[in-house]
């Protein structure tokens, strides 16, 4: 597919104001992440590095190593960088794991909280303990289970999940899977844990959620991994139709007809939502209606949670209140009971999507 294939797409809209920083609040910036005197003995040094990132800044080199596409993309010859073709390698090998009818069943429990005793909050969430009282109910029940602590989000050095800059809304293929955003060398946007996590979702057969409710939302580092997971939801899967990020030629591509893969469909879930006061049940509708829009399959009546644990109790006691809340103990324990049972049907076949087979006549 190339841009000429579909000469009525539209001119990408432009005229926001430009963020180009002067090479003085460049530099500045840039060694502002040395303000500890123990780096003013290397001021020359760090003088020369913050030249060259200036250079890479400046021109742009976004994806300073690349090598061909090669067989099996639209054009081999086209140059992808090797940080995505080693990210793509990931999702292909995750996949295979997922697909191998031998191997086990796998379980992804997510704890959304930033909350940990290992930065400012000094102790840990309560999300934390419902994703261990999951995990264990799913060992129990033989699934392999992998945890992905999103606190590290807070409390670990060099881990980020960078925004989603809404690919999507330019152009369907103009969102690569994986997400080709990232890294972002000539930005210094760089570190970003999305090409860890997509293979975690794709080998899974069963995905658990755990997250507090803050402000009536989830949590920031959930709504980062979330906005993220877009290009798994029809996503393009060969950057070198839309030559990179072409938005023009991706608005062709999208116009000359997309199928929307969606590379997460049939897994099963349960979330659980806990909240102090309010929002409980909007959250876990609002992320209940993410996964499903994605295709997944709701594990069953009691997967699905949204409780309140020490209402209106002080802070302060809240782990007291989670303590004494042996219901919600419980329930957490059936939902992930109902999720490995889910899993387990599925694979066996005993649990079949009954939107297999069927296209809507709207896909996003």
């Amino acid at each position: 597919m190339t841009e000429g294939s579909s000469p009525g797409a539209p001119e990408p809209r432009r005229g926001m104001p430009s963020p180009e920083l002067s090479r003085a609040a460049f530099t500045a910036r840039f060694l502002s992440r040395f303000a500890d005197p123990a780096f003013a003995p290397l001021k020359a040094e760090l003088d020369r590095v913050a030249a060259v990132a200036w250079d890479g800044y400046i021109q742009g080199r976004k994806s300073p190593v690349t090598r061909k596409a090669g067989p099996g993309y639209a054009d081999p010859t086209y140059d992808l960088a090797v940080d995505w073709l080693n990210a793509r390698a990931a999702l292909d090998a995750a996949e295979a794991r997922h697909a191998d009818p031998a191997g086990p069943l796998r379980a992804l429990l997510i704890n959304g909280s930033s909350r940990s005793e290992h930065t400012c909050p000094g102790e840990m969430s309560k999300s934390w303990r419902l994703t261990q009282i999951a995990e264990a109910a799913l060992q129990e029940a033989g699934l392999a289970t992998t945890v992905l602590d999103l606190s590290r989000l807070a409390s670990e050095f060099g881990r980020d999940i960078h925004p989603c800059k809404a690919c999507f809304s330019t152009a369907a293929a103009l969102c690569h899977w994986p997400c080709s955003c990232y890294p972002n060398y000539s930005l210094g946007q760089v570190q970003d844990w999305m090409n860890d996590i997509y293979p975690l979702w794709v080998e899974a057969h069963a995905i658990f959620i755990v997250t507090p409710v803050n402000w009536y939302q989830v949590s920031s580092p959930m709504k980062l991994m979330m906005d993220r997971l877009v290009c798994a939801d029809g996503g393009n899967p060969d950057p070198t139709l839309t030559r990179g990020k072409d938005p023009k030629a991706a608005k062709a591509v999208e116009l000359a007809g997309w199928g929307y893969p969606r590379h997460l469909a049939g897994r099963v879930f349960s979330v659980v939502v806990h909240g102090d006061v309010e929002g409980a049940e909007n959250v876990r509708r609002s992320v209940s209606d993410w996964l499903t829009s994605m295709k997944l399959t709701p594990a069953g009546p009691d997967a699905e949670l949204d409780r309140y644990i020490g209402y209106w109790e002080p802070y302060a006691t809240s782990h007291e209140a989670l303590d004494r809340d042996g219901g919600v103990q419980a329930e957490v324990r059936l939902a992930a009971q109902e999720l490995a049972q889910a899993a387990t049907a599925r694979r066996e076949g005993r649990l079949v999507r009954t939107d297999e087979g069927l296209g809507g006549p709207r896909q996003k």
